[in-house]
Parts: C-alpha cells; structure tokens; sequence
C-alpha cells in the first residue's frame, strides 16, 4: 500500500500545483506568438508543455540581479522554453536544484582555465548564460528574449541542455541514456554518431585561415563556439534541433536524428522516430 499511497499523494500535490500556478489564457498565448520555433508542436503537445511550465514554475525559484524586474511574462517564457526538451522525457531530469537567476544582459563569469603549456590561469569572460553543476542556472533576459529562429541560437535551450548533461557528472557531451525512454540506443551508439560529428566540425573549425573566419562564423548553422568542447557541442546542437530543425535536419542528418531520438521529438518532421522503442 505505501506505493498507491506515494502516487495518491503525488498526484495530489500535482494537482494543487497546477492549481496555484496556473498560467493565464492571455500570458500563454502572448508567450507562444512570442515563441516561433513551438510551431511544430500540436495542441495536445501544447497543452502538456502548458503544464510543464506550471509544475516547473512551481518547483524553482526565480529571482534577479542589478535591480531588474522579474514580470511573470518573463518567468512563463524561460518555463516553457526549458520544458520544450523534457517535453517527451520528464521535468525529473532538472531535479537537484532550484534556481533559476536572470540577469538584464551579459554578465561576467570568472573562470580556471589550463594553457597547453600546463599554466593555469583565472580569467574573466562575458556570458549569456551559465549552468551549474548542482546549482542555479544564471540566464540574460536580453538573450533570452532572442527567440525569432532566424538563427539556431537559444540561450535558454542551451544552459537547460546543460543541466539534463550534468546528470550523470560533469558535462561532456554525453548525457544519461535512460532505458525507459532511449532503448535501444547505448553509449556506443551515441559515440559513433555524436564523438565522429564532434571530431568533424572541430576539424572544419580549425581548417579556417583567419581571413575566412568573419564568413564562417556568419555562414556556419553551429556557432563556432560548440568546438570548445563537447558538452558545448551537445548544447549548441540541441539548440539547433528545436530552434532551426529543418536546416539541421538537412545539414547534419544523421546528428539531427541522433538528437531526435534523445529527445523524442522530430520538429523537421522528417520520421526521425518510426520505428522507436516505447
């Protein structure tokens, strides 16, 4: 009896949740207009996300820095932007943690960084958005409002696709493949496709004389910034998959199905999923 009891009670703290942060009809539809890359979604997607939204809402804490104004429009917008990848999964996968900071823009991170000569050194970098192992996630309300999809560009995506990478220890590029959802896809599955892909565009970074490097950045669908690493490679390209499916899909097929199999969803509607494992 104690397992029907925990989900009675699950269920009903589900409820009340849904109940107390509810989200407006209008505010709902002001997010979505304001939130093109939702278009492939259906109504019953939708209404799920919907809900996703309310039960994450309830569960983290939203504050600010340097005196901006946290609006609900704000909270509802990063809410449903961060349960778009769970959407199919589950908001467990952001358990652990609680907060979620938002800053008016760019903010300063203070990083350890090793040069290839072993030196360590503390430097100092602008950021839009930073996601800590155990921690908040620190979000730019400026690039966070940067959500027309004409770039595959998605500061909120890209720190929460952090937070499901960190699950299974420090970020890597390799995220937690859970059996209940992602069978029969395994570990070495996922490096066949995603370390080889990696390799690749690391190699077409590094190819590019510096005289070219102004068109490339301009040209590339991945910013050249998911060669750093390949935790940034994994958040950069999931950012892609909701964001600019259709030219991912058509740029990087086999990496777009890879993902799509991760996170249950096909934007690009291209059959990414026939055939998958329930």
């Amino acid at each position: 009896m104690p397992n029907l009891f925990s989900r009675w009670f699950g269920a009903q703290r589900r409820e009340r949740a849904l109940r107390k942060y509810a989200i407006d009809d209008a505010l709902w539809q002001s997010t979505l207009d304001a939130l093109p890359f939702f278009g492939h979604l259906d109504a019953a997607e939708l209404a799920r996300l919907r809900e996703d939204a309310s039960l994450f809402i309830a569960q983290k804490e939203f504050s600010t820095a340097h005196d901006l104004q946290l609006t609900d429009a704000m909270i509802v917008s990063i809410a449903a932007q961060a349960c778009l990848p769970v959407l199919n999964l589950s908001l467990d996968l952001y358990r652990g943690w609680v907060g979620v900071i938002v800053y008016p823009g760019e903010f300063v991170i203070r990083k350890t960084v090793e040069d290839e000569d072993g030196v360590v050194h503390e430097v100092e970098q602008d950021a839009s958005g930073e996601a800590w192992e155990g921690g908040p996630v620190v979000l730019s309300w400026e690039d966070a409002q940067m959500t027309d999809g004409a770039e595959a560009y998605n500061v909120v995506i890209h720190e929460f696709a952090h937070k499901i990478d960190m699950l299974n220890g420090e970020a890597d590029g390799h995220p937690p493949l859970f059996r209940r959802w992602h069978a029969p896809l395994d570990a070495q599955a996922w490096s066949n496709v995603f370390d080889h892909a990696y390799d690749h565009f690391c190699a077409q970074v590094d190819a590019v004389p510096d005289r070219r490097w102004s068109r490339f950045e301009r040209d590339s669908l991945i910013d050249p910034y998911a060669a750093e690493h390949p935790s940034e490679f994994f958040a950069v390209c999931s950012e892609a998959l909701f964001v600019t499916p259709h030219a991912f899909e058509a740029a990087y097929p086999e990496l777009y199905r890879l993902l799509a199999r991760y996170y249950r969803q096909d934007p690009a509607g291209v059959g990414a999923l026939a055939g998958r494992h329930e």
